[in-house]
């Protein structure tokens, strides 16, 4: 086991830990749930970085890295379902395009790395999640948040949006070029 795939299986360590304080009334265990969650989610930059400069890219880390990336987006969003934190009819639509990929990408040769559109809905996606996950109301800062939910609803459907579009553009083959 190498230094990024060790820094992968971590992120999914994390998944419990990030499931038992989203289930917390505790304002401060939400927030170490939600700073679990956003260091998990920064080690999945780290652990392919240090596989590309140290020249450890392995078949597991292959099949590793985009399984715990889609654990550790899907479960939080689940668990907000329960708690009725988030629709879910937004998070079936990102299940639907993770699967349709997954499939898709069983049938290809190569794997591409992933694209700025993969990239900008992975951001959005963590940004969402972690927005619905931090324990703010009205009562608990000084600063007027009353609009928090309303504000993490859209950056919820912005997410949804850049799942469904990136998905587009990995199952619509690109023109060929002449």
């Amino acid at each position: 086991m190498n230094l990024p795939n060790s820094i992968t299986l971590s992120r999914l360590l994390g998944l419990p830990v990030v499931v038992y304080c989203l289930y917390s009334h505790e304002q401060t265990v939400r927030w170490i749930g939600l700073s679990v969650f956003v260091v998990a989610a920064a080690t999945d930059w780290l652990d392919g970085y240090l596989a590309r400069k140290l020249d450890l890219v392995t078949d597991l880390g292959k099949f590793l890295d985009p399984l715990v990336d889609k654990l550790l987006i899907l479960i939080p969003l689940l668990i907000l379902i329960d708690l009725h934190l988030v629709p879910a009819v937004g998070v079936c639509l990102i299940l639907a395009r993770e699967l349709t990929i997954a499939g898709w990408r069983v049938g290809q040769a190569q794997i591409s790395g992933a694209n700025i559109w993969g990239k900008l809905k992975t951001t959005s996606q963590i940004i969402a999640i972690a927005m619905m996950m931090a324990p703010i109301s009205s009562t608990s800062v000084p600063l007027r948040v009353d609009n928090w939910h309303l504000y993490s609803l859209v950056a919820f459907w912005l997410a949804v949006a850049l799942t469904l579009i990136s998905g587009l553009i990995y199952l619509v083959p690109s023109e060929p070029k002449t």
